[in-house]
């Protein structure tokens, strides 16, 4: 056994069955309780004051094992996992084009052997998904786009933390401070009776600050890598050949493929409402044509595609894992109680801690509820007459919500596409968390200052 392998941080399945075998404990402990629901539109949406207790529903011993089988045949957790699954597959079959890493050599090579030209890479594209959250709430899509940024950010002399944060961040902080995402912002301020995408902004502004902190903070790492990594090499430098795996004919025409059924993604996602089913056949459409375009034998692409969904299991698994959490948690009626005393709480607080304080409880309650809609769904109907009583805008109590639901996403184990990012990363969650940590901090600054603004100065 290695002398530091009990200086190892444990493994994410662990982590999640420890949350699990808690919210078990939990069922036990907090009492039950519900709000009444109504139709909002299409939308079941809280009663606020309706809040009522029930009788203890508290999750027996064997639920904790249980709920994992839950958790996998919930409809929603065995949509994305379906989805991690043929992504990965699909992948795979391009993959075996050569495609993917002749066009990650070609990129290379323009950025030759300048550190400076290379980190330029981090900033366009993380703004480019930056843009995806702010617009069209890019969220499960990151999945697809780190078996891209992985290898990109190896071959450019980073690690998997860096093409990981690339789409991952980059998205996450577009969610958080978006202006125009309909699945948080229009939502939430539906349910508000506020106009949709008013107050747009501070929000733009919001956006712009959070999105060039995270891009900064990741540079800043890539730059502590290389100073501690051999020079990047292009692959000329390497094989001394300047031809080096020069994208051939068939390799353009894969590649050109993949980035139409890119833009095909942003477009169905925006205009048609695509989601994960359409997403999916979209990208297994694309294997399909690459395959053929390639020259991938049937039999060689149908064994990369299991080989692609065998290397998907483990994400496959924390998705599962992460909904039985919630399960147990809905099973045992805590929700709406968890809901009730954190709005009860903030209720007696000068508007500008308390419009801090909602921040607070809508991070926490994204770790239970980990979905934009979802949360908008459960929180802003009791949120938004709560801010009226206590002298905040309704403007700001979205805010609270958006950032709130937005960055938790980075470090809670009980959200799918945090999970799945990192088991196809292969980062453990525990160095995840040292990493992101000092990010989360700037980031949380920063939304804290705008919804000081947001209470203080800014006539919504």
């Amino acid at each position: 056994m290695p002398p530091d392998s009990t200086r190892r941080p444990p493994d994410a399945l662990l982590i999640v069955l420890g949350v699990l075998l808690l919210a078990v404990l939990l069922t036990w402990i907090i009492p039950a309780g519900e709000f009444e629901r109504t139709k909002a539109g299409s939308r079941t949406v809280v009663v606020p004051g309706t809040y009522r207790t029930l009788d203890a529903a508290p999750v027996p011993w064997h639920g904790l094992f249980t709920a994992p089988v839950k958790g996998f045949s919930d409809k929603d957790a065995a949509l994305i996992i379906g989805f991690v699954l043929f992504i990965g597959g699909a992948f795979a079959v391009i993959n075996a084009t050569g495609a993917i890493s002749a066009g990650i050599h070609a990129l290379i090579r323009l950025a030759g052997n300048s550190p400076r030209r290379r980190r330029l890479i981090i900033p366009v594209l993380m703004t480019a998904f930056s843009v995806g959250g702010n617009t069209f709430g890019m969220a499960e899509e990151v999945l697809v786009f780190v078996l891209i940024t992985i290898p990109l950010a190896r071959r450019l002399g980073w690690d998997a933390i860096v093409g990981a944060a690339i789409p991952f961040i980059g998205a996450g902080v577009g969610f958080a401070g978006a202006a125009f995402n309909p699945f948080t912002v229009g939502i939430a301020q539906g349910l508000s009776g506020l106009p949709i995408f008013s107050g747009w902004p501070l929000r733009m502004a919001m956006w712009a600050a959070l999105t060039a902190i995270a891009i900064a903070y990741v540079m800043r790492y890539a730059a502590r890598i290389e100073k501690h990594a051999p020079p990047v090499q292009s692959p000329a430098d390497k094989h001394g050949d300047s031809q080096a795996e020069t994208l051939t004919a068939s390799q353009t025409g894969v590649l050109l493929l993949l980035g139409a059924g890119i833009v095909m993604l942003v477009w169905g996602v925006t205009n048609w409402g695509w989601y994960i089913v359409e997403i999916a056949g979209l990208f297994m459409a694309i294997a399909f044509g690459a395959a053929v375009i390639g020259g991938v034998a049937p039999n060689q692409a149908a064994q990369q595609l299991t080989a692609g969904a065998r290397d998907m299991v483990m994400p496959a698994l924390m998705i599962g894992l992460s909904k039985s959490v919630l399960l147990v948690m809905q099973e045992g009626r805590i929700i709406d109680t968890i809901l009730h005393s954190a709005s009860q709480s903030i209720g007696g607080l000068p508007p500008g801690i308390s419009v801090q304080a909602m921040f607070a409880v809508q991070f926490g309650i994204n770790f239970f509820v980990p979905s934009g809609s979802g949360q908008a769904a459960l929180t802003m109907p009791i949120m938004a007459p709560l801010s009226d009583l206590i002298h905040i805008p309704r403007q700001a109590a979205v805010l609270a919500f958006q950032l709130g639901d937005g960055l938790c996403n980075f470090v809670i184990p009980t959200s799918g596409v945090t999970m799945g990012v990192l088991g196809i990363a292969g980062i453990p969650f525990g160095a995840w968390l040292r990493w992101v940590g000092w990010l989360m901090v700037w980031l949380i600054a920063a939304g804290m200052v705008f919804l000081a603004l947001g209470v203080t100065v800014v006539r919504w």
